[in-house]
C-alpha cells in the first residue's frame, strides 16, 4: 500500500489535483482510497464509491469524509462513561449526546483517526488532502508531541504502582491515580503510537501542490525544510493552473512571463517538478479533473537520512548529520535537554530524541554546512568507557 499525503500553499489545488489524481489512477484498476473532506463538492453523484472496502472494481476512486463532529460526540461520551464514578464523587451532570457540540481541534484529531482507518484497509493507493502546509505538519508532528507530553506526565514505569495503590494511599494518606487515569493514558498511547506508524511508515510520503506565483519558490523552501526537519518523505512537487506561454494577448503574455520566472524558481530548488496546465475555466466534472491528476512514482520517496559519523579516531567527536534544506543559519536553535535535543528550524520546532550513543556525550558545537547542519558530540568520560565507542 502507497499513502501519499497531499498538501501546499493555500489556494494552489490541493483537493483539484488529490481528485483527478484519484480518478486516473482508479480508471487504471487500482484500488484507490480517497480521504477529504471537499471533494465531493468537486464531481458529480456517483464519481466516488463508499468507503467500505475495496470492491471489484468498477473504475471508480472509494472516499472516506472524516466526520469531526461524530467523532467528537463519540469519544467525549466513552471517556465519561469511564470517568463515571469519579464524576459521580464530584457530583458533575454527565452530558448526552444531542447537547454536545464539537470543539475546535476535532477537525484534526478526526482527519488522524480516518488516515490511521485508511492504513488498516486493503487498497493500492491512499491519498490524504491535507490543510495548507504549516498546519499539515503541525497536524503530522501531533502523534509523537502528544505521547511526548503522556510520557512526561505520566511515565510508564510510574503505572507500575497501580498494584499498590491501596497500599499507599494507607501509608502516605493520599490517594494514588485512579485507574481510569491510567487506563485512558495507555489507550491514548496505543491510538497515538498507531497514526504515527503510518506518518513514519516508508510507504507514506507528501505530495506538494504549489501555484507559481510569486511567494512560490520561498513557500516550496519553508516546505521542504518543515518536511525534513519531522523526517518526512517529499513525494514530490506539483506546479498547479500553469500559464501557457505564447499567447498573443500583451497583459495575458506579462503574466504568463511571471509566471513561468516563478516556475523556474521552483526547477532550481526542485529539478523534477510536475507541471499541470491551466484548464482555462474550473474542473467540470470528471472529465476535466482527470487531465489534472499526477502520476504516481515508481518507487516512494525516501525521508532524508539522519545519521551519525564516527570521527572518533580522527579528533574524538561524533558528527550527528541533520538535512535541513534550505535552512539559513540565523533561523536555527539547538537545546540540549537530557535526552533530547530541541532543535527549531525557521518557524518550525521539533524534540527529537537522541540516538542511544549520543547520549553519552556532551554536545560541543554545530555547524551549518551544504543543507546539513553537523552537530558535534564529544564523549563524556565518566558514561564513555576510555578507549572504546
Amino acid at each position: 500500500m502507497r499513502i501519499i499525503l497531499v498538501t501546499g500553499t493555500g489556494g494552489a489545488g490541493r483537493t483539484t489535483v488529490t481528485v483527478g489524481t484519484a480518478l486516473a489512477e482508479a480508471r487504471a484498476g487500482r484500488r484507490v482510497l480517497l480521504v477529504s473532506a471537499d471533494a465531493e463538492a468537486l464531481a458529480p453523484a456517483g464519481t466516488f464509491a463508499p468507503a467500505t472496502g475495496p470492491g471489484a472494481g468498477d473504475g471508480r476512486p472509494h472516499l472516506l469524509v472524516p466526520d469531526p463532529a461524530a467523532d467528537f460526540r463519540r469519544e467525549f461520551l466513552a471517556l465519561q462513561a469511564r470517568s463515571a464514578t469519579v464524576l459521580d464523587l464530584l457530583g458533575a451532570a454527565p452530558f448526552e449526546d444531542a447537547e454536545l457540540t464539537e470543539l475546535p481541534g476535532s477537525g484534526q484529531v478526526a482527519l488522524l483517526r480516518a488516515l490511521r482507518a485508511a492504513a488498516a484497509g486493503d487498497w493500492d493507493l491512499v491519498l490524504v488532502e491535507l490543510p495548507p502546509v504549516r498546519e499539515a505538519l503541525a497536524l503530522l508532528a501531533l502523534p509523537a508531541q502528544l505521547r511526548r507530553y503522556l510520557r512526561r506526565l505520566l511515565p510508564p514505569e510510574r503505572q507500575a504502582a497501580r498494584a499498590l495503590r491501596p497500599m499507599l494511599a494507607q501509608l502516605a494518606g493520599v490517594p494514588a491515580p485512579a485507574q481510569w487515569l491510567y487506563g485512558a493514558t495507555e489507550r491514548w498511547e496505543t491510538e497515538l503510537a498507531a497514526v504515527q506508524a503510518v506518518v513514519e511508515s516508508p510507504g507514506t510520503s507528501v505530495r506538494l501542490v504549489v501555484e507559481p506565483g510569486p511567494g512560490a519558490p520561498d513557500a516550496l523552501r519553508t516546505a521542504r525544510l518543515g518536511l525534513a526537519l519531522h523526517g518526512l518523505a517529499l513525494d514530490g512537487v506539483v506546479a498547479n493552473r500553469v500559464l501557457p506561454a505564447d499567447s498573443p494577448d500583451p497583459w495575458f503574455a506579462a503574466l504568463a512571463a511571471e509566471r513561468h520566472r516563478n516556475l523556474a524558481g521552483l526547477r532550481a530548488d526542485h529539478p523534477a517538478l510536475r507541471e499541470l496546465p491551466h484548464l482555462g475555466r474550473d474542473p467540470r466534472g470528471p472529465e476535466d479533473l482527470v487531465l489534472l491528476a499526477v502520476p504516481e512514482p515508481a518507487a516512494p520517496a525516501a525521508a532524508p537520512a539522519w545519521h551519525v559519523e564516527d570521527r572518533l579516531a580522527d579528533d574524538g567527536l561524533l558528527v550527528w548529520h541533520v538535512p535541513l534544506p534550505g535552512a539559513v543559519k540565523d533561523g536555527l536553535s539547538l537545546v540540549r535537554r537530557g535526552d533530547e535535543l530541541l532543535l527549531a528550524a525557521g518557524p518550525f520546532r521539533r524534540a527529537v530524541p537522541l540516538p542511544p550513543a549520543l547520549r553519552r556525550c556532551t554536545v560541543t558545537g554545530a555547524g551549518l554546512v551544504d543543507d546539513e547542519l553537523r552537530i558535534r558530540f564529544a564523549p563524556d568520560p565518566g558514561l564513555w568507557p576510555t578507549g572504546t565507542p
